[in-house]
């Protein structure tokens, strides 16, 4: 029994150093990357760190910690940030952000975002490159805001990052119930006041494949460029407006998108009067686009449903016969 008892006490006081160093560990990678970012011109600084958790998990807490890109001009700040892992492996994290607003900054613009519970997990592969294997964006109510205008909320959001068999292809998902585009977007849209305040549906399920997997020199070097989408579905479904999307993109290493996305589209002559307001379709297009898209539509039997699609050729995009204008280029920063 004596015996026991000592075997018990070593594992505990192993245990315990194990833990005490793994922590130290953590803290000082945590502060070493701070200093990293410091050294390479962006602001990275936070006004204190601890570390809980004994015996069975590490928690890492962050006071004001705030980050800034000059290069990119985005900043972020918040209260808190929390690190949460298991002891025996740091390297299945789970981030924790403060409920109180956030501040997200890009250039001269300032958004505050509100979240409840919301948290992001990462698992990352053993090894010093800290490659992702999945990633997972959770959070209960939010919204957007600036100037105390409300940009968007939601009732909830999910988004899903996961690697595949092929280390640089990712599966994502992102789903959002009761999105709501915010008073702002519908003005720039001049959205019709039918329309319900909140979609029914906003989600999308697509393989992204990047030239370089994710890995920790996303952050010390340069993001992971997209040079393939293949877009299982996405989906759309706003009072009367319902829009569908489904299809293939290759991506140049200049960001430009070749291939085609399929469209199906429900009471399309309010989203085609929606795109028209927001300046996405020129004055002088909207009429012979509308004559285009009604023999199209006649053609499928149903003139409120659309079957289109979207070409992506030499860095234009055209839907259907109807040139848009130059594709957006698919750029990471």
């Amino acid at each position: 029994m004596g015996r026991l008892v000592r075997i018990l006490i070593f594992i505990a006081l192993a245990w315990s150093g194990y833990w005490y160093v793994a922590g130290y560990g953590l803290r000082s990678a945590i502060v070493a990357w701070f200093s990293a970012q410091e050294a390479r011109g962006w602001q990275a600084d936070y006004a204190e760190i601890a570390t809980s958790g004994y015996p069975a998990r590490h928690q890492t807490r962050l006071t004001s910690p705030a980050l800034a890109d000059p290069s990119s001009g985005t900043a972020w700040q918040a209260e808190w940030l929390e690190l949460d892992s298991p002891a025996i492996w740091p390297g299945r994290q789970t981030m924790r952000f403060a409920e109180t607003p956030q501040r997200l900054s890009y250039l001269d613009q300032t958004a505050i975002v509100s979240a409840r519970d919301m948290q992001a997990e990462l698992h990352l592969q053993p090894g010093v490159a800290l490659a992702l294997e999945r990633m997972a964006l959770t959070s209960g109510p939010w919204s957007i805001s600036r100037e105390g205008e409300a940009l968007a909320s939601a009732g909830d959001l999910t988004l899903l990052m996961e690697q595949t068999e092929t280390p640089e292809t990712y599966r994502i998902d992102l789903e959002a119930a009761a999105f709501s585009p915010g008073e702002d977007l519908r003005r720039l849209m001049r959205s019709s006041t039918a329309l319900p305040r909140n979609f029914q549906t906003l989600k999308a399920d697509m393989t992204v494949r990047f030239d370089k997997r994710w890995d920790r020199s996303a952050l010390e070097e340069r993001r992971p460029q997209p040079v393939r989408v293949d877009l299982a579905l996405a989906e759309m479904k706003w009072g009367e407006l319902r829009l569908f999307a489904t299809g293939k993109l290759d991506v140049d290493t200049q960001g430009i998108p070749t291939g085609e996305v399929a469209l199906k589209a429900e009471n399309w002559r309010e989203m085609l009067a929606m795109a028209h307001a927001a300046g996405a379709l020129p004055d002088q297009a909207i009429d012979p686009a509308t004559r285009v898209l009604n023999l199209l539509a006649g053609l499928g039997g149903n003139p409120n449903a659309l079957d289109v699609q979207l070409n992506f050729r030499d860095g234009f995009v055209a839907l259907g016969p109807i040139p848009l204008g130059p594709a957006p280029r698919l750029i990471l920063r």
